[in-house]
């Protein structure tokens, strides 16, 4: 079998709802979405929801090469750009290749995903995120009690610009998940917007009201001196990396033992790549949590890993291509069926009807680095959010 062609559908979505963090609190609900797919001769292909114009120039690393040696055909990949690095657009494209690569390989094997990555069942613990700094008070309530509804135990929640509300939001989450747990796990998240020493400051404030689980990305990504002073000065754990790369971006922070847990995902070179990020946690018994993905579509890597904690759930509504997918919530668990591959259908049609679409403006994600962040804490302004 040999690797003939790819395609890559790109388009923009409109959520169901704005998503928003400190960064940028008053949201959006456009997003820029895109689907690989790899072609054979044998007329199987493999699918990512995920790509962008990069994989043009490193499609020919792969071409011809039988599609089941993944892990030697990523290798190959990261090997070519080694000179202009795994950075940017061209880390997107070879983690989008990766995943329709192991997508097909499943394919072939006619199994489901998480039995190729060698998973005992197709199981991985959920938490609820929400991704909604813009949300008012009733909505954070409705989505954190919804995910309690089907057993959902944790959340997580984006803090960062106003105290007085921050404390006021967490016990909402909390309130929602008392109806699963009376000690809820709670985790929270300043998307790098404090600095190290505002980070032990406001989490110190924080913990006086409520046992945090974890606090995420309370420094710079790749500060490991500060989100080491941070783990050292606050009673939380400390998650960080799901903005960085790959492994070698992932290095310091672990073997610094500056985290506590590791954010991975599709980011860090795709599945191969999160999955050696998570193989490195695991030898500095660090656990591990899943970042969100439209559709879930990294829970069979959570499966697979014997280091893995929890995966972050968001139901914005990023699944407007696709008619299904071979997953759902119970229990508190993302179970995941049989269907082989990733177990998504998609329907063509849908991201031709997007596609004609005019918004008139471009998505506001991913957002930009709020001004101040690090120096002062700027509050939220009036009417910038739908809770002010």
């Amino acid at each position: 079998m040999k690797i003939t062609g790819y395609r890559l559908e790109k388009f923009v979505q409109q959520l169901d709802r704005a998503i928003g963090d400190s960064n940028y609190p008053a949201g959006d609900d456009l997003m820029e979405m895109a689907i690989l797919w790899i072609d054979t001769d044998e007329g199987i292909s493999g699918m990512a929801p995920a790509g962008n114009d990069a994989v043009a120039s490193l499609f020919h690393v792969i071409e011809g090469k039988d599609p089941r040696g993944v892990v030697g055909l990523w290798k190959d990949m990261v090997d070519w750009v080694h000179k202009g690095n795994n950075e940017g657009a061209v880390n997107g494209a070879i983690a989008a290749i990766d995943v329709a690569l192991w997508d097909l390989k499943a394919k072939i094997a006619d199994e489901p995903l998480w039995q190729t990555l060698g998973a005992r069942e197709g199981r991985a613990k959920a938490y609820a995120s929400d991704i909604g700094y813009n949300l008012s008070d009733d909505e954070l309530h409705a989505f954190y009690s919804r995910m309690a509804d089907v057993g959902v135990d944790g959340g997580k929640i984006k803090v960062g610009l106003n105290m007085k509300d921050d404390l006021r939001r967490i016990g909402i989450m909390r309130d929602a998940f008392r109806k699963v747990k009376d000690r809820p796990y709670l985790m929270i998240d300043s998307n790098e917007y404090w600095s190290a020493k505002q980070s032990i400051r406001y989490i110190n404030e924080i913990e006086k009201h409520f046992e945090i689980f974890w606090a995420e990305e309370p420094a710079r990504r790749w500060d490991f001196d500060g989100l080491r002073q941070v783990s050292r000065n606050v009673s939380a754990a400390v998650a960080s990396g799901e903005n960085l790369n790959d492994i070698g971006q992932m290095y310091p922070l672990i073997s610094q033992q500056a985290i506590d847990v590791a954010n991975v995902g599709v980011g860090h070179s795709g599945i191969t790549g999160a999955r050696q990020v998570s193989n490195m946690c695991y030898a500095y018994e660090i656990p591990v949590t899943m970042m969100n993905c439209p559709a879930n579509f990294m829970a069979p890597l959570a499966a697979a890993l014997p280091n893995h904690n929890m995966m972050e759930v968001v139901d914005p509504g990023r699944e407007g291509a696709f008619d299904s997918w071979d997953n759902h919530i119970e229990d508190g668990w993302i179970v995941m069926g049989n269907k082989p591959g990733l177990g998504i259908e998609v329907n063509e049609d849908k991201i031709k009807a997007m596609q004609a679409v005019d918004f008139g403006r471009k998505p506001g994600f991913p957002f930009p680095r709020r001004e101040g962040a690090g120096l002062w804490i700027k509050d939220i302004e009036p009417g910038e959010v739908s809770w002010k």
